[in-house]
């Protein structure tokens, strides 16, 4: 059963087209990775599922209700969460407050200072989840990056997604953190939060995700389980060619 469906989804810039007729499904509950060289429209497919960007033609569809000319508070109440390839963290706050302040959509939310009981007990439970509860208390700008990677794993866990679209999770990570976000990621995935994942980082890709759509030049060059990528000549000559 498909949880996302983009059909024929078109973006350009000026005389840019930077997603061209796009079309893919992402099964529910599945680890679904999206991969693809340089300029090959990922993290605009990422904006343009999230409502940062609309799309100039086609749907985009979360279980058959389409997003395509939703705001991007209206996506995240639908049950969308993002991370980004740069974690993003508001280094003056509290660990638990960054928690907190990405589950608030609305206006006058999002400018409330005080964390009420309830908030404050979901977060430090999601904060828990990826190993980071005993830093709650202490300024989100004295993580490390990779512990900010984590922060944003629970930011997104928070409002109860069922979609997250994790933005390049293994960049700038070392490889004994990058361990545990994987276990991270795998534990939440098999309580029934699906996953998109990009990521470039391929030894990653293929032992984490399956199935792996590819794409090139803004549209989907092949869409499969991840024994037919590695093996799809498309793909060998759509990195060869990049590199």
């Amino acid at each position: 059963m498909s949880l996302l469906q983009l059909r024929d989804v078109t973006r350009s810039f000026g005389g840019v087209t930077a997603v061209d007729r796009c079309s893919f499904s992402v099964a529910a509950g599945s680890l679904t990775g999206l991969i693809g060289p340089n300029g090959a429209g990922k993290t605009t497919v990422f904006n343009l599922i999230s409502g940062a960007l609309r799309p100039d033609r086609g749907d985009i569809l979360l279980a058959g209700k389409p997003l395509g000319r939703l705001r991007p508070h209206q996506i995240a109440r639908l049950g969308v969460s993002r991370t980004f390839q740069l974690a993003r963290t508001l280094h003056d706050l509290t660990v638990v407050e960054n928690v907190v302040l990405h589950a608030r959509t609305g206006v006058l939310d999002v400018l409330r200072a005080s964390v009420r009981p309830a908030e404050r007990e979901r977060a430090m439970a999601m904060l828990e989840r990826v190993g980071l509860a005993r830093h709650a208390d202490a300024p989100a700008g004295g993580l490390s990056y990779g512990q900010k990677k984590l922060l944003e794993l629970a930011a997104a866990l928070m409002p109860e997604p069922r979609l997250i679209l994790l933005d390049e999770p293994a960049a700038g990570v070392n490889p004994a953190l990058l361990d545990a976000i994987v276990g991270y990621i795998e534990d939440v995935n098999r309580s029934g939060v699906t996953f998109l994942i990009v990521e470039h980082n391929m030894d990653l890709v293929m032992s984490l995700c399956d199935p792996i759509i590819v794409m090139a030049h803004g549209t989907v060059l092949a869409h499969g389980p991840r024994d037919e990528i590695q093996r799809d000549p498309r793909v060998l000559e759509a990195y060869l060619g990049a590199a």
